[in-house]
């Protein structure tokens, strides 16, 4: 589980720094089409796995115990969001050319306050309500993104909550790079992951190969709706203002900031952060195949991966520290940059690991609900 939180780490560290594209032959990189969009789905996804272990795994918790757990999660989910916002005061620039990220952070805690009412529910449930997601969001934020307030700034922060809070809720929700009513698809698919018995062999192969063929699935399925079936050049005649190359470089390197709502046909794209059906499933999919791999890797090399799971164990941490230092523009235009962050992160993690344990951030989130549970359960009851 760290160690494939470690690698979303890492995936959104080398989109945030390295080229999304070669200069010489205008293509996208490696990394940009490996992690672009998906490190955030591994990221949504393992975030659910975490909620069902804290929530009971597969024995799920009941009565007070789930009560506390819910508004276990309602502070969790305000204090990384609060987290967010704080950091987003720092972070420079309005447009996507401008900024140096797009922080999950405030996202994370809309994902986290609209996936309480789901904690009760079984595995069958779960998987059900996320294919729902699946499809209802982004038709949703098709259906209702021209009437909805337009996105003014990339990362909302704490002035702009205040000042027009109807605006940053459509864009948590709905319009912005990670919206969470179609991310609830991420978060539920791994709550429900969460709540099976992730230590069996037969699951851990069944969720790889489930994983493998959704992924493929929804890459074929967009690629021979658009390249093959008409699809791309509808798109470039229904859209005004869009040639081909621009239409190709939305479906290559995601819209700015949101899809086109001229014809239904954009909701056959699956490239990264158009959060279409399509895309959603190809990052599900992707996610659910690398969280197996890691647990049948970890049952003969764990140890090797011991630098990916101390850093995954403190993505709050990381995270943050990360886009401070994107913030005090120590970051892009060099390469470099990419290794020099990841490498602090690593030694870092491996350090605060080996002397103190869990990360300082993720101690003091952890501790703040522990304190809001023993007051939910009783002194008698947390003991």
């Amino acid at each position: 589980m760290d160690a494939a939180r470690g690698l979303a780490l890492i995936g959104m560290i080398s989109i945030h720094i390295l080229p999304a594209w070669d200069p010489e032959t205008f293509e996208s990189t490696a990394q940009w089409t490996v992690f672009a969009g998906r490190s955030a789905a591994l990221f949504a996804l393992l975030a659910g796995v975490g909620l069902a272990f804290s929530t009971g795994g597969g024995t799920r918790h009941t009565g007070r115990a789930m009560t506390a757990d819910r508004v276990g999660v309602a502070v969790r989910a305000l204090l990384i969001a609060g987290l967010g916002l704080a950091i987003n005061e720092v972070m420079p620039g309005n447009t996507i050319a401008e900024v140096p990220a797009v922080n999950i952070l405030v996202y994370y805690g809309a994902f986290f306050l609209l996936a309480i009412p789901f904690l009760s529910l079984s595995a069958k449930m779960l998987f059900v309500w996320a294919g729902f997601f699946a499809l209802a969001g982004p038709v949703l934020m098709h259906l209702l993104r021209d009437v909805l307030p337009a996105v003014e700034r990339y990362n909302p922060a704490l002035t702009d909550l205040a000042g027009n809070p109807g605006a940053t809720a459509a864009q948590l929700l709905l319009t912005g790079t990670f919206p969470a009513l179609p991310y609830l698809a991420y978060l539920l698919a791994g709550l429900a992951i969460g709540r099976l018995d992730l230590a069996e062999v037969q699951i851990q192969v069944a969720m790889l190969s489930f994983g493998v063929i959704l992924a493929v699935t929804a890459w074929f399925a967009s690629w021979a709706l658009i390249q093959q079936a008409g699809g791309f050049e509808q798109l470039v005649a229904r859209t005004p203002g869009l040639d081909e190359e621009l239409v190709n470089d939305i479906i290559v390197w995601g819209p700015d900031p949101v899809l086109p709502t001229t014809t239904g046909w954009w909701l056959a794209v699956a490239g990264p952060y158009t959060n279409t059906p399509l895309a959603l499933g190809l990052g599900l999919g992707w996610a659910m195949a690398v969280l197996a791999l890691f647990l049948l890797l970890a049952r003969g090399v764990e140890r090797w991966l011991l630098p990916l799971s101390v850093m995954g164990s403190m993505t709050l941490t990381v995270y943050s520290a990360h886009l401070l230092a994107l913030a005090a523009e120590v970051h892009y235009g060099q390469p470099v940059w990419f290794l020099i962050h990841v490498g602090m992160a690593m030694v870092f993690a491996l350090f605060w690991h080996q002397a103190f344990g869990q990360g300082p951030l993720e101690r003091v989130v952890a501790r703040i609900v522990r304190i809001v549970r023993w007051l939910v359960l009783g002194r008698h009851r947390q003991a």
